[in-house]
């Protein structure tokens, strides 16, 4: 490490008679990772200049010197002029010997009552508080895309599968508003992340706290924070709250990965669900037939780099004694990485929403296929007295049924209907079998709209439901 900069500033040399070696020095060196922290760096330093001439440590005219500078630092490093020194190892020190360059020894001063333990640790915590409002406003923007969508094309009917597998009819907006529910979920775990990161280290020194009367709420207030942290060993050698925005920007990324997958298989022609604008979709360097969903297909892809992110600063974390281990050094790449890719997925998901093409035609015949109403037949007949698991057996008889005539529910003939209510050796079967407007009502029951129109409880796919439920989706999101 280089004991004393071009500015004059010594930093450790007093206890090192040698420099470093150059394999050593660029094995350390952090400022092309760190240099993101720099206007989060030079706002914690204000704050603490702040204290520093409250505790008295520095007079006014100091004080105001030293703000002058580094505001000046923030302008420059704002408009992207600011000359990084990769021999200055981090963003810390390429600030400090910038501030020198501007206002002289006084900026020697600077570093009194605090240590980069502490500095860096605050650093990363007002760029998380950052990244978390960026975050939410992008789930924000792709939970709108969805429920537009829903409202121009909810009344869609979808066959609904579980296991890969026809199950029941339900609405394309229910579908839909699933997966605005799980990103309202993804919002909260980031609020609740940013309730728990929002505290300041600054006034934590090295480990064990400042030698200086410096008034840690103070300082944190200015910053925007709760509160200092209580304990000062915790503040500089934990990243706990680095392993929560991971988590949940993991799980966040799983999430648009299952959206993908179903938009990949939907745009497949022998779904023909839906169609990727041009705009979203890619070609074939060698065949011209190909249209591919990419983005979605990426934002899949990526989900693992997401989940990597959150093993990998789990792994740094797990064996570190307190107080702050060099190691820490690798919690900014997997976090920068991951706020920047769950952050990009979202945004061209919204994009790939916003411009999609639904065929209603192609999903409603879809819907007829697989049997997908008879779990409402079933309904149909425990309305009429008959226990569940016979209603069961009856209807799946008829699925046989109509599966070896190659027909659909609603077409099967009054003779097989009634045969099959006559099977099960039940009074309200058996009632039932010999009521000769059965058959119509059977029928009746197994159409898709009928199908639709039993799910009617809330959070089911009724039509009126699903109708509510954008609208409600809709008030609480705003435009």
């Amino acid at each position: 490490m280089y004991a004393v900069t071009e500015a004059g500033l010594d930093l450790w040399g007093g206890r090192f008679h040698e420099g470093s070696d150059e394999r050593g020095a660029d094995f350390t060196r952090s400022v092309e990772v760190d240099s993101a922290l720099a206007d989060d760096d030079l706002v914690g330093s204000i704050a603490h200049v702040h204290g520093l001439a409250a505790a008295g440590l520095l007079t006014a005219e100091e004080g105001n010197a030293m703000v002058a500078g580094l505001e000046a630092l923030r302008t420059e490093v704002a408009a992207g002029a600011f000359a990084w020194d990769p021999a200055l190892e981090d963003v810390h020190l390429n600030l400090e010997a910038a501030l020198t360059e501007r206002i002289g020894p006084l900026a020697a001063r600077l570093h009194t009552g605090r240590s980069r333990n502490d500095q860096v640790a605050t650093d990363l915590r007002l760029w998380s508080r950052r990244a978390v409002a960026e975050l939410d406003a992008a789930i924000l923007g792709l939970e709108r895309a969805l429920v537009t969508l829903a409202e121009r094309e909810g009344e869609a009917i979808l066959p609904g599968s579980t296991h890969i597998q026809p199950a029941q009819p339900i609405l394309f907006g229910h579908h839909l508003l699933a997966y605005v529910e799980m990103l309202e979920r993804d919002r909260g775990r980031l609020a609740d992340a940013r309730h728990r990161l929002n505290v300041s280290p600054l006034g934590s020194g090295a480990l064990a706290g400042t030698g200086y009367p410096l008034d840690r709420a103070a300082i944190a207030a200015e910053l925007g924070f709760d509160g200092p942290t209580a304990n000062s060993l915790d503040a500089v050698s934990d990243r706990d709250f680095v392993v929560e925005l991971l988590a949940a920007i993991a799980l966040g990324m799983v999430h648009l990965s299952r959206l993908a997958e179903e938009l990949t298989w939907w745009s497949n022609p022998r779904f023909g669900f839906v169609r990727l604008s041009d705009a979203f979709s890619t070609g074939s360097s060698m065949m011209p037939n190909k249209k591919n969903p990419d983005p979605a297909e990426l934002v899949r892809g990526r989900a693992g780099r997401a989940i990597g992110a959150l093993t990998g600063m789990l792994a740094v974390l797990k064996g570190l004694p307190l107080a702050y281990q060099r190691d820490l050094q690798e919690d900014k790449p997997p976090l920068f990485e991951g706020v920047a890719t769950y952050a990009a997925s979202l945004l061209v998901l919204a994009g790939v929403l916003e411009s999609i093409s639904v065929d209603r035609v192609r999903m409603r015949a879809a819907a007829d296929e697989g049997y997908i109403t008879a779990t409402a037949l079933a309904d149909a007949l425990v309305r009429r007295g008959i226990p569940f698991r016979l209603a069961h057996h009856v209807v799946g008889t008829l699925v046989a049924e109509a599966e070896a005539a190659g027909t659909g529910l609603e077409a099967l003939d009054d003779t097989t209907l009634m045969a099959a209510l006559r099977t099960v050796g039940d009074p309200a079967a058996a009632a039932l079998g010999a009521d000769p407007g059965t058959p119509d009502l059977l029928r009746a029951a197994a159409s898709v709209d009928a199908a639709l129109a039993s799910c009617d409880v809330v959070g089911g796919t009724a039509p009126s439901r699903v109708a509510a439920a954008i609208a409600a989706a809709r008030s609480r999101l705003g435009a």
